[in-house]
């Protein structure tokens, strides 16, 4: 048992064994627009007229569920996949539309793929040394070695892919993306594979090789957390299209619909009519600001600050159903009278509160989101 668990920390260790930031090297950055981008795959429109545009330098999310045609645009600007309609421009040049279609190689872009892509039958420092070639075969040894000592694993250069733990070929992934100093970076899904143990501290360390390189980065995610965290900007898909695209602030706290606020957490939700400006909700009267009287809406409420448990005699009754309690975080679930599904309020772990207790609940008016209902 205690070797297992000595071995177990020296794998950790490994793992997060990382080079001296601000070492990665500075890359060119480039932009990258889509103009009305439309692709078909399978007789099936995978993008219905895309359009947005990064600056030089920019970190964008795609964010999305399954099939929403995120790793669909990261394969349209790699050269990977076709598109029937509309152009992609890299640095103004167009790259792609239904009658040109530059070769992958030819576009100045780095790859980072879910599954790392890794050549087994070569060394580590082969699989970075396979981008550089044009470099000749000293000069790619020294770009290799570079980006390896960025990512920790310099020392490991002789050995094999199959070597290394899970959290290793990400970092080498990395660094055979980040060698050729590309002015575009393209990462699709680069941390699902790892485990919770490692991923905090990858994200956080790759973000950081990704910054120095200065390069623009457009990474896949289906994690809100992931892509808050990483983008500069966020780029919402849906159903091939995009339904908002904007910073980690506006598209979090400014959403365009209900459906946009449900994917960045879970959501309360109350029906009202507007009167007088005002809405009568369960949890109190809400002021309601551009709606006619009579307007049906919804009023949504995220589990962190929307809504608060209050002192006795204030707010609205409600019976505590549920609760989780998680790294010093209670999630409380409340049901309340005229709610269909019950309030959800995080706030500091406190053995105050249990299931079945009676306890008031009052809306917190600056954090509620609201939408007309459909």
């Amino acid at each position: 048992m205690t070797l297992n668990k000595t071995a177990g920390a020296k794998r950790a260790s490994v793992d997060q064994d990382w080079g001296p930031r601000g070492t990665a090297g500075i890359s060119f950055a480039a932009g990258l627009e889509f103009n009305q981008v439309h692709c078909d795959m399978g007789g099936r429109e995978v993008l219905k007229g895309t359009d947005f545009s990064t600056a030089p330098g920019e970190i964008l999310c795609l964010l999305g569920a399954s099939g929403s045609g995120k790793s669909t645009i990261l394969r349209a600007t790699a050269g990977l996949q076709d598109i029937s309609a509309g152009t992609i421009k890299i640095n103004k040049t167009i790259v792609a539309s239904s009658t040109i279609s530059v070769r992958p190689e030819k576009r100045g872009i780095g790859l980072m793929f879910q599954d790392f892509a890794l050549f087994p039958h070569m060394s580590i420092a082969q699989n970075v040394e396979y981008g550089l070639k044009s470099l000749g075969k000293s000069e790619a040894r020294i770009q290799a070695m570079h980006a390896l000592r960025r990512v920790g694993l310099a020392d490991r250069a002789g050995d094999y892919p199959s070597q290394l733990s899970g959290g290793q070929q990400q970092r080498l992934a990395l660094a055979r993306s980040i060698a050729p100093k590309p002015g575009l970076l393209l990462l699709d899904e680069p941390f699902s594979s790892l485990d919770a143990r490692l991923r905090e501290s990858v994200r956080a360390e790759t973000l950081a090789v990704l910054r120095e390189t200065r390069a623009t980065c457009v990474i896949v995610t289906h994690d809100p957390e992931e892509a808050m965290l990483f983008g500069d900007k966020i780029a919402l898909l849906r159903d091939g299209e995009i339904a908002q695209i904007g910073s980690s602030d506006q598209i979090y706290n400014q959403p365009m619909d209900l459906d946009v606020a449900r994917f960045f957490s879970p959501i309360s939700e109350m029906h009202a009519v507007v009167s007088n400006g005002r809405a009568a909700t369960p949890l109190g009267d809400l002021a309601v600001q551009g709606r006619a009287d009579g307007t049906k809406i919804i009023v949504a409420m995220r589990p962190v600050a929307s809504a608060n448990l209050v002192p006795s005699g204030e707010g609205a009754m409600g019976r505590v159903v549920n609760k989780h309690t998680a790294i010093g975080i209670d999630t409380i679930e409340v049901a309340v009278a005229g709610i269909d599904q019950p309030v959800r309020v995080r706030r500091p772990a406190s053995d105050e509160v249990r299931p079945g207790q009676d306890v008031n609940i009052a809306i917190n008016p600056d954090r509620v989101l609201v939408f007309d209902a459909n």
